[in-house]
């Protein structure tokens, strides 16, 4: 069994032919799909298709892309988003992205703030999107779960191998992407070769980075195999048993789905 970590299956191409994406999905061996909340506007969405499939599940949270249209999210309204249907299990995608900058600093910084205080308050994990903010990441996580307990998912991490163990430190779990299958990804696969296995998850960020030897294309659910092939390799484990580790560390994290 593999789960899909994290999709975003109320884009195109997939929303077009959904039910198809999802039943080659789990032809292929993936059981579960959480798929991500990056706006409020398409939160509806997400709510449609996981009533829809049973297999899939969801989570609510706003881009850092999208800090400067949700300058006024607060906890609150992300914790009453997350009590519209008991699938909705995680909170995020939220972070800070300051690579592009679509949204000014302080406005990523301010709402995932706010996300941090909701999943704190609702014991929900929090989902993660950093780029080019390492340091500021670490240190806004590091100063959040000083005092209470925080459950962490940094997902599709292409960040450096210091940052990567900080994480790991904090109790943080980290999520593999088709990024980790490129040729040119090489420091990024040593990093996950030597990660403790029992805090890998496993993604596809779909429709984006498609992994080798599919890259190029649009992604889906399915071609999950073709990343899990490639860690199982680089660990020197059988497919079957790494596959088995990513679900269990998402149970560990997420809790058993019903």
């Amino acid at each position: 069994m593999i789960i899909d970590s994290h999709c975003h299956l109320n884009y195109e191409p997939m929303c077009l032919s959904l039910k198809e994406t999802i039943d080659r999905a789990n032809k292929g061996g993936v059981k579960y799909m959480l798929t991500i909340s990056t706006e409020d506007r398409s939160f509806n969405k997400i709510l449609k298709i996981i009533d829809e499939y049973k297999c899939v599940y969801g989570t609510y949270g706003i881009h850092p892309h999208e800090a400067k249209n949700h300058k006024n999210f607060v906890s609150s309204n992300i914790i009453k988003k997350t009590q519209l249907n008991k699938k909705i299990i995680g909170i995020g995608e939220t972070g800070l992205d300051f690579y592009y900058n679509h949204s000014d600093k302080n406005d990523q910084i301010n709402l995932f703030l706010e996300h941090i205080e909701a999943a704190k308050r609702t014991n929900l994990p929090l989902i993660v999107h950093t780029r080019s903010a390492e340091e500021d990441t670490y240190n806004i996580l590091k100063d959040a779960v000083k005092n209470k307990d925080l459950k962490i998912l940094i997902h599709c991490f292409t960040g450096t191998r210091n940052f990567a163990f900080k994480l790991i430190d904090l109790g943080a779990y980290i999520s593999a992407s088709g990024v980790v299958t490129f040729k040119k990804s090489q420091d990024l696969a040593n990093t996950f070769r030597d990660l403790p296995n029992d805090k890998i998850l496993v993604e596809t960020d779909s429709p984006y980075l498609a992994p080798e030897p599919l890259r190029g294309k649009s992604n889906e659910p399915s071609y999950i195999v073709n990343t899990v092939e490639f860690l199982s390799n680089l660990k020197k484990t059988s497919f079957e048993d790494f596959s088995s580790q990513t679900t269990k560390n998402f149970f560990n994290l997420f809790g058993n789905l019903n």
